[in-house]
């Protein structure tokens, strides 16, 4: 059986010509440019744009990682297009104030249409029969996947497979936590979503990447690598061996490999590049436990509030902004302004929170965490 290819890359920092000749060593170490992108096609690029917050922060895909893959896709000979649905704003304004709307216009690529699309059927899936994909990807011949290196409070890490998330526009992403509000069964939406996009190639950007309470009120820190692989699913595991957490414990991971999306064991991969000692990172904050769904706990709301995890607001961060009240994709909403005043942080309803932690990663101002009842940590569900 043939393994995986999958190259791992050391990149000191975002210099552009720096990451252009990292990226370019990466691509040719998997075949070379013409293995994804041929002359006059046109090939949309998807990095992670969660929110307009500035590359140094850490939160989307940086700018420098996007010239450079336009750089060596145009070598290519092909026509180029870059865009993202961010959970909250307008996709033009969420790539703008991130700098990826300048990277992006500035190395020859246009900004695609992230805030409609259309059904694209899942013939092979189990969760749903069809996705609503923005009209980007049913524009484009093939995609390239530019995934940031960040930790997530629902699913351990956001990766590869997570990031493809963004080709759903607009609010019924969130309406998706909804319908699948256990996180295995999110996970498994997620592979399903990722086996309809099938992109070509997926680059992670984790020169700089964000560990502890990501993947927006996390703190940055240098890892110092690209990650590029055909597979997603490898990836991301590669992405957990770099900072020592066990791929199994990440749902999408484990989904992934069940489905035939990828693989993640050792013996089924081929390491190329850079070796993953030199860059690990045993120090990376996060969890390190195996993510425990909330199916058994549906019908069980006590048990489900003394034991389950759940979002919490620190009062002396929140700004009452409302950002979070907005992004509960609950329809009566899970947390509120009591009586519709903003005069206090808005409250929790746990009884309703279905713990997508959706309020978590909109929020502007690193406000709410992730907090497990003393009976959770007792029993290991943190």
């Amino acid at each position: 059986m043939e393994r995986t290819r999958v190259a791992v890359i050391r990149c000191e920092d975002y210099d552009g010509d720096r990451v252009y000749a990292a990226l370019s060593r990466g691509v040719d170490l998997l075949g070379g440019r013409g293995r994804f992108a041929r002359s006059g096609e046109r090939i949309l690029l998807k990095p992670n744009i969660l929110a307009g917050d500035p590359p140094e922060k850490g939160v989307t895909t940086h700018p420098a990682v996007l010239s450079a893959c336009i750089r060596l896709l145009l070598e290519a000979g092909a026509s180029l297009s870059f865009g993202d649905s961010p959970g909250l704003e307008h996709p033009e304004q969420a790539a703008r104030r991130s700098g990826l709307l300048a990277a992006g216009r500035e190395g020859g690529a246009v900004l695609s249409d992230f805030s409609g699309g259309g059904p694209l059927a899942n013939v092979r899936g189990k969760a749903v029969d069809s996705f609503p994909i923005a009209q980007a990807v049913h524009e484009c011949d093939g995609m390239i996947n530019l995934p940031k290196m960040k930790t997530h409070q629902l699913t351990r890490i956001t990766g590869a497979v997570k990031n493809l998330f963004g080709c759903i526009p607009g609010k019924r992403k969130a309406l998706y936590h909804v319908q699948f509000q256990d996180v295995h069964a999110f996970s498994g939406l997620l592979v399903e979503l990722a086996q309809v996009l099938q992109p070509r190639l997926h680059i992670m950007d984790g020169i700089i990447a964000m560990d502890g309470n990501g993947p927006r009120s996390g703190e940055t820190r240098p890892v110092k690598a690209l990650i590029l692989s055909e597979d997603p699913v490898a990836v991301d595991a590669t992405f957990c061996r770099l900072v020592g957490m066990d791929p199994e414990y990440v749902p999408t991971t484990t989904a992934g490999y069940r489905a035939g999306l990828g693989c993640y064991r050792l013996n089924d991969i081929e390491y190329v590049g850079d070796s993953i000692e030199s860059l690990a990172c045993p120090d990376f904050r996060m969890i390190r436990k195996p993510v425990y769904g909330n199916a058994s706990y549906a019908h069980y709301r006590f048990i489900k509030n003394l034991a389950l995890p759940k979002p919490v607001i620190d009062v002396s961060l929140c700004v009452r902004c409302g950002r979070c009240v907005d992004a509960c994709p609950v329809p009566d909403k899970a947390l509120r302004f009591e009586n519709g005043s903003k005069g206090q942080p808005p409250t929790y309803d746990y009884d309703m929170c279905i713990r997508c932690y959706c309020c978590h990663e909109m929020c502007p101002h690193r406000a709410i965490f992730k907090a497990t009842p003393l009976v959770g940590r007792l029993l290991r569900l943190g």
